[in-house]
């Protein structure tokens, strides 16, 4: 069936589907061109950059007008919390283990809830408290471990870009904007802070540079504008239950490609998140009493 006639329903989860998967192959593909963070930096964010501008100039090429990139106040605001998670991110991938990345980011859902709660007055249920109560407990064992093996400031700073995803997404759904474009025009500001870095100090290094080639103009678009225009169509359960592919998955990617074992804390602690995570979205679904399509 053509992508266009399929309900509003099914093109979200096929949307953040999508957008999940590409984004699970994230953080392999990052240490795969074996490079120096300023320079994957700066390179990963121009790349994405370039191809979001000629994304823009076939559509006004096609169409005759061209999508809205910033809508106004709001969208300044979302740009720079993702470019926000970008840096952290980054900082994250080479102070920490991909599993702790992987892990510790899964706790974005209930940032959104804890954000959603502070500014738009929507408390979240005694299931939401379970639930992060739960997570906490996981993130703690995962951070506990980190700070014994020199991780801790790797997986602070991986926490920090989950918080700033969660800000950017609960901003989109308060704004009630389209902002499929901005998470690929806000990756100007983390491309302008790894370029000074870069050129004044470390230089630039990448080994394998077609890695980042293909994470910069075709894995990081996709996904941000998958995962940014997919919630317009799912309910917020939903949307976090997408987000756990890159969760299970990108640990599972860097155990075959580089024998990444996870200590035992953070596979205990990162069970803990999947199955709280896992148990709050299937709750919140039936609650919600979604209808299939």
């Amino acid at each position: 069936m053509p992508f266009s006639k399929l309900s509003p329903h099914m093109k979200g989860v096929l949307l953040t589907f999508c957008g999940g998967l590409a984004l699970s192959f994230d953080i392999p593909v990052l240490r795969l061109a074996e490079g120096e963070i300023w320079s994957v930096l700066f390179m990963r964010s121009i790349l994405t950059v370039g191809i979001a501008i000629l994304i823009i100039l076939v559509i006004r090429l096609v169409t005759g007008k061209a999508p809205l990139l910033v809508p106004g106040f709001p969208g300044v605001i979302v740009a720079m919390l993702y470019a926000a998670s970008t840096v952290f991110f980054m900082l994250a991938v080479f102070n920490t283990t991909s599993a702790n990345v992987a892990f510790i980011l899964a706790f974005n859902p209930m940032f959104g809830a804890l954000l959603s709660w502070l500014f738009l007055g929507e408390k979240p249920r005694r299931a939401t408290f379970v639930a992060m109560a739960a997570m906490t407990v996981g993130v703690l064992m995962i951070v506990a471990n980190g700070l014994e093996s020199g991780h801790f400031w790797g997986d602070l700073a991986t926490a920090a870009s989950a918080l700033s995803i969660a800000g950017a997404l609960t901003y989109s759904r308060a704004s009630r904007q389209d902002f499929g474009f901005t998470p690929m025009v806000a990756a100007i500001l983390p491309a302008i802070i790894g370029g000074i870095v870069m050129f004044q100090g470390t230089g630039y290094q990448i080994d394998v540079p077609i890695w980042i080639y293909l994470n910069g103009l075709f894995l990081t678009p996709f996904a941000f504008w998958a995962l940014a225009i997919g919630p317009k169509y799912l309910s917020a359960a939903e949307t976090g239950m997408v987000y756990l592919l890159e969760t299970v998955l990108a640990p599972v990617w860097v155990w075959l490609i580089f024998t990444e074992e996870p200590p035992v804390p953070t596979l205990i602690g990162g069970a803990i998140i999947l199955i709280a995570l896992v148990w709050h979205s299937t709750h919140t679904m039936r609650r919600e009493e979604i209808p299939l399509h």
